[in-house]
């Protein structure tokens, strides 16, 4: 997909590049699979802000994704490509044999009318999904699921795309794309290809305003604030931050602190960290 830049008519249409949208072929999503998404600013459940920055922006209709893709042995048709505003990457409209119609990632080169499929007797093409075991080592893959049955959790972002390894015993060995090599258990199923709009990391927003149109809010930084505010704060003129390293607004270190649980911790799954040079 294409980048289109503007000429500098103004100070914000003089960095701002848009994608061109050549991939798009209808700006009506289906309606059957859209859901209501209710703003929260960044709150939990206790309307607590536990995300800053966060609020306002377009109202949004969020799009059921099938993750899953557990039809399968049934060839879908590739409806429409469509733009979705809750991810990077585009979307697929397929309809299968029987009539039911899904959304899924649209890999990269889906075209409609192209057929896909899921199940271990579908061709190693892009769009169709399969158990890692079924696949040959060295094929290139996306929504990786990390437990059977879950649906994909791993390398669904634009242009994003990770790579089957080797094959031993009960697990895969599985490249990601940050370089890390981790552990997936054969029964988990990914689709193949390279998720589309790789385009899309190139792309200048240009201007605040349309960071807004997002729901991001600005950004403050501490050194700027009263010590009242931030640990950063205070002093006369512009001024170091005072201490071994930079803090959060409540005194962590916001730095290389490691918050993964050891409980919950799955390094037994990694291979090799995406850390190691």
């Amino acid at each position: 997909m294409a980048i289109k830049k503007y000429n500098p008519t103004s100070p914000a249409r003089r960095f701002m590049t848009v994608s061109t949208f050549e991939e798009i072929t209808t700006n009506k999503p289906e309606r059957s699979l859209l859901e209501p998404m209710k703003k929260n600013a960044g709150r939990n459940s206790y309307g607590r802000i536990t995300v800053r920055h966060r609020g306002g922006g377009n109202r949004r209709k969020y799009r059921v994704i099938d993750f899953k893709r557990d039809k399968d042995n049934m060839t879908a048709t590739v409806l429409t490509i469509e733009y979705d505003p809750n991810r990077s990457a585009n979307i697929a409209l397929v309809q299968y044999e029987d009539g039911e119609k899904r959304y899924i990632l649209a890999p990269l080169g889906l075209r409609v009318g192209d057929k896909v499929e899921s199940g271990p007797q579908s061709d190693i093409k892009p769009g169709n999904a399969m158990r890692l075991a079924d696949m040959p080592v060295g094929t290139t893959i996306h929504n990786i699921e990390l437990v059977p049955g879950r649906g994909g959790q791993l390398v669904r972002s634009a242009g994003n795309s990770a790579q089957l390894m080797a094959k031993e015993s009960k697990f895969a060995h599985v490249r990601l794309p940050s370089g890390e090599m981790r552990l997936i258990r054969m029964e988990c199923k990914a689709t193949i290809g390279q998720v589309g709009n790789i385009d899309h990391e190139n792309i200048s927003i240009g201007k605040a305003g349309r960071k807004r149109h997002m729901g991001w809010r600005p950004t403050v930084r501490g050194v700027v604030m009263n010590p009242c505010d931030h640990p950063h704060g205070g002093g006369e003129g512009k001024s170091p931050i005072g201490m071994p390293s930079p803090v959060t607004p409540w005194g962590k270190p916001a730095l290389g602190l490691k918050t993964r649980s050891k409980k919950k911790s799955t390094n037994k799954y990694i291979v090799k960290s995406r850390h190691d040079r």
